[in-house]
């Protein structure tokens, strides 16, 4: 379908199903991941100066690959909305507040998250991201008055929750992208290409998702340990301490995905992998004691592909969990 008109139809629908009243909570908006496909591929534009800025309205459900000033203005009450903002992997995103002419005291909000959230599941999931969830919701109405005016992201996404109850109610921010010498959890753009996840020495969770089934090359793998726990184990490589999954699933919180396989011996060559999730997921947990590595490529399945693993009906395991 082309894309243009799968965008169109796919915020026709949203705006459709919000005001049936079916989106009773923001955070469990109904947006899948075929919908967003078609918006993944579009190139974010490079920093540029505030004259040549590119400039759009915001529509109740957005999609935002690129830097800019993004304004919404209602014309009739919009109690639902969402905004997805996306960066290239090692990017992080700032979302500023230029001007905002909303109801606080009327129940209006402006919320910006440091993450995603799609049916209640957020990404990165709690075990993975660095704050508490608490402090990964900025409300711009519990902000008035003071210094904050912009907010950063710890990873590649993020997304703006708002609720108007008047018309004409407006407000416009400024999004910015910028370099992350230490990328860590991040939602790829594309379909294909090639990855490597460092953790330095840091007792952290990094985690690599690509919505998408995928053909997936693991070429290196270093935990910088000696080991003598196998390549894959059940229940798996926990008690080591540094070990990276793969994980399939249909949602985006990593914690609620399965487990394809556990790796905890350094190895060097292609270990080779096809997976028709709609979601997969390299993740590295490190216990901080070593400098942990792990490159890998991945192309998306084409339709012979995924029949095959259909026939040989792996679809259960990645649909129905």
């Amino acid at each position: 379908m082309e894309r243009t008109f799968r965008e169109q139809l796919f915020f026709l629908l949203l705006c459709l199903s919000v005001l049936k009243g079916d989106c009773r909570y923001i955070e469990n908006n109904d947006i899948s991941k075929d919908e967003l496909y078609s918006l993944f591929t579009s190139d974010p534009r490079r920093e540029i100066p505030d004259l040549l800025m590119y400039r759009r309205p915001l529509r109740c459900l957005d999609m935002v690959a690129m830097e800019g000033q993004f304004t919404f203005t209602a014309e009739t009450p919009q109690l639902s909305c969402a905004v997805f903002f996306m960066a290239e992997p090692n990017e992080v995103i700032s979302v500023e507040y230029d001007s905002v002419d909303i109801d606080c005291s009327g129940g209006d909000i402006i919320t910006v998250f440091d993450g995603w959230v799609m049916k209640g599941e957020k990404f990165p999931s709690s075990q993975d991201h660095p704050l508490p969830l608490y402090e990964r919701y900025v409300d711009y109405c519990d902000s008035v008055g003071s210094v904050r005016k912009s907010v950063r992201s710890s990873q590649n996404v993020a997304m703006v929750f708002f609720r108007v109850h008047s018309a004409g109610s407006s407000f416009t921010l400024t999004v910015r992208k910028h370099i992350n010498p230490f990328p860590c959890n991040v939602i790829s753009q594309s379909p294909e290409g090639s990855y490597t996840i460092v953790i330095p020495q840091q007792h952290r969770n990094c985690s690599f998702s690509i919505i998408y089934p995928v053909a997936i090359d693991i070429s290196e793998f270093s935990l910088g340990h000696h080991n003598n726990f196998p390549k894959r184990s059940l229940p798996g490589c926990a008690e080591s301490g540094d070990y990276v999954q793969l994980l399939g699933g249909s949602g985006i919180d990593t914690s609620k995905l399965l487990t394809i396989t556990d790796l905890c011996i350094s190895f060097t060559g292609p270990t080779h992998m096809k997976i028709g999730c709609d979601n997969t997921v390299v993740r590295m947990v490190s216990s901080g004691r070593f400098v942990s590595r792990v490159s890998f490529s991945y192309r998306l399945l084409d339709s012979q592909e995924l029949q095959t693993i259909k026939l040989n009906n792996v679809e259960d395991f990645c649909f129905n969990n």
